[in-house]
């Protein structure tokens, strides 16, 4: 397990409250589909097991990972809800999928065997999801080799075949190619749906949307939507919060990062604070120390993007390039001391600086940013 930083003045909070505001929220967008919470990558940097626990308590029906090993993680930690994998894993890696119950993504006819070879050895019944590549190009099967793959799961007792899903690539694009292609991808799929119907083939969960297909494509909805990005507090473009905004919903961010200043120190003008020895000081200033930096998830370009941090209520801005576990911030001559609280990311008084501003200043996407926080900072769920 990695080592969190329990012993230094630098955490994550993950608001309860935010998280339930946005499991209500993507409920009313999506009334009667079930909504099935993406929890990957570290619950998308909140921490996968706590985000879990949060999301599920929130009124989420379902969880999804990408990796094996998330999913044990969960197992681990106690859940027993349903968790799907959201990629066709290696046919090593089968049977330890199946032994955490674990659903199954297939998303080719050598995976398909391999489930049922899995299956089969272990006995009893075990849920798939097919993925059928509508677009992306990713992963998945054809729309024309579907008919196959499904063929070799239905022939064995071993496979309940469950479900049926593909992936948008750019549901989140605000221009009318962008929406034609989503709107392609969602006729190529119902197609694939009507053809196995046809056969009397119809797994009991079709999905297709994301968090932009949840928000901006009602006709994606279906039986479920797969919402990573939207729960966590994000929109995932402009264009798709203009789209939540004008259905009355608010989503809330849910992670904060937070610091106390560990040492403060007045430097004269000229001198050039940090690594490389980047920008002279216009003035005398007084330089706080945060014990933050780009091995917790403070990205080294934000140094060149201008990024601030809120110590006191007000935006102070860096006073050199991000260190590996340090930070240091230009605060003129105002009367920062060790042991102030600083807020890298968050709200303090009536100042807020949000992930969607990190990856601006660091032109990156906010899902990124997310997921870029270290392992080694302690993550806190807070009520409020």
């Amino acid at each position: 397990m990695p080592v969190e930083g329990v012993r230094r003045p630098a955490w994550a909070e993950v608001s309860a409250a935010a998280l339930a505001n946005n499991v209500a929220a993507l409920k009313t967008v999506l009334g009667p589909s079930d909504l099935c919470a993406v929890v990957k990558a570290n619950g998308y940097g909140h921490g996968g097991p706590l985000a879990a626990e949060a999301l599920l308590g929130a009124g989420a029906d379902s969880l999804a990972v990408a990796l094996v090993d998330e999913g044990i993680e969960l197992r681990d930690a106690g859940f027993t809800e349903s968790i799907l994998l959201l990629a066709e894993v290696p046919a090593a890696s089968v049977p330890d999928a199946l032994e955490y119950y674990l659903t199954l993504t297939v998303g080719s006819l050598a995976g398909a065997r391999a489930a049922v070879a899995a299956a089969e050895a272990r006995g009893g019944r075990h849920r798939v999801h097919v993925k059928v590549d509508t677009g992306m190009h990713r992963m998945g099967v054809a729309p024309d080799e579907v008919d196959a793959v499904v063929d070799v799961l239905l022939a064995s007792a071993s496979i309940d075949l469950e479900g049926l899903y593909t992936h948008f690539s750019v549901a989140d694009g605000a221009d009318d190619e962008d929406r034609v292609f989503t709107r392609g991808q969602i006729e190529l799929f119902d197609a694939v749906v009507t053809r196995l119907a046809s056969r009397g083939v119809s797994p009991r969960v079709l999905h297709a949307a994301n968090s932009a297909g949840a928000l901006a494509y009602p006709e994606a909805r279906r039986s479920m939507a797969r919402v990573g990005l939207a729960l966590y507090g994000y929109a995932p473009s402009d264009w798709t919060g203009d789209v939540v905004s004008a259905q009355g919903v608010t989503l809330t961010p849910a992670l904060s990062l937070h610091a106390q200043v560990v040492a403060a120190r007045r430097v004269p003008a000229g001198e050039r604070p940090s690594y490389g020895r980047r920008r002279a000081l216009t003035c005398a200033a007084t330089i706080a120390t945060i014990p933050f930096g780009y091995a917790d998830g403070y990205p080294l370009r934000l140094f060149d993007g201008g990024a601030e941090v809120l110590i006191g209520g007000r935006r102070y801005p860096l006073a050199g390039v991000v260190t590996m576990d340090q930070l240091l911030v230009d605060c003129g001559d105002d009367a920062v001391k060790p042991g102030d609280d600083v807020v890298l990311l968050g709200r303090q008084g009536g100042e807020e600086i949000t992930a969607q501003e990190w990856a601006k200043r660091a032109n990156t996407i906010t899902w990124e940013i997310l997921c870029g926080v270290g392992a080694r900072v302690p993550r806190v769920l807070v009520p409020a």
